[in-house]
């Protein structure tokens, strides 16, 4: 199948997405949101076993398209929004594959979460990573508050969204936000990489997984549905638009707490 803002690569049981929306660092518009939903659906009914993700051009992806929340503020646009966002992370964190995000540059709000909805996660030593959604005055969704909590812990995790801050992999690597930071070319680290995990038990890894997400899969699915809902709320926030429009304007924002 031909996409328009993602590229899957294929050979026999291995598979490399491509977040491929390089003018606009790969974030995610409703297209791509609807593409990589029905991608993900495929790879996971498809004899792939080992599923990488990473973004063409200079960034994994700075997180959703503003361009997108703003069409969509009404509430119908905004829920199906919403709907691939949890197909997405569903498919990939139940996924019978081991599934490895390569963070090739900035990675931020949506586009974190999505790389976090990986059983690994790798950066490379100059990405940039963020959970910011606070910035403009929202949550983080696409699971972000389940894989932040078991990253980190309930109260790590809390510091981590409310501050919003940009990390370094290192500094993402000490906080456990991510499991590895490489240095040198993406595609280099990938097959590397690649080479390793071929020659391990891929069954049996697969098998420890399922265990897990499908122990796990309905407190992800409660999660999202939370997200949502609050998500709607914080978008109708007099927060929210001050967000944007210092987002927008190019200056710091002057949240009044409502």
């Amino acid at each position: 199948m031909t996409y328009q803002t993602i590229e899957l690569v294929k050979e026999g049981n291995f598979a490399t997405l491509y977040l491929n929306r390089v003018n606009s660092l790969n974030a995610m518009d409703v297209e791509m949101l609807q593409e990589l939903a029905e991608c993900l659906a495929d790879v996971a009914a498809s004899n792939v076993k080992l599923l990488f993700v990473t973004g063409r051009g200079r960034a994994f992806s700075a997180g959703g398209d503003l361009k997108t929340m703003l069409s969509n503020a009404d509430e119908s646009g905004f829920q199906t929004v919403m709907n691939n966002i949890k197909n997405i992370i569903v498919s990939l964190y139940t996924m019978p594959a081991v599934t490895v995000s390569f963070l090739n540059g900035a990675a931020a709000g949506l586009g974190l979460s999505f790389a976090l909805a990986c059983d690994q996660v790798f950066a490379e030593k100059n990405a940039k990573i963020a959970m910011n959604f606070i910035n403009i005055g929202l949550i983080p969704d696409g699971g972000g508050h389940f894989f932040l909590k078991k990253r980190l812990g309930e109260h790590k995790a809390k510091q981590v969204i409310w501050e919003g801050k940009s990390m370094t992999s290192d500094e993402a690597l000490k906080a456990g936000i991510i499991d590895m930071a490489y240095e040198g070319d993406t595609e280099e680290q990938l097959e590397l990489v690649k080479r390793k995990l071929e020659a391990r038990p891929l069954k049996a890894m697969i098998s420890s997984k399922m265990i897990y997400s499908e122990q796990e899969k309905q407190l992800l699915l409660e999660t999202l549905d939370l997200e949502t809902e609050k998500q709607l709320e914080m978008r109708k926030t007099q927060d929210h638009r001050e967000g944007v429009a210092a987002f927008l304007e190019k200056r710091p924002a002057h949240f009044i707490g409502n």
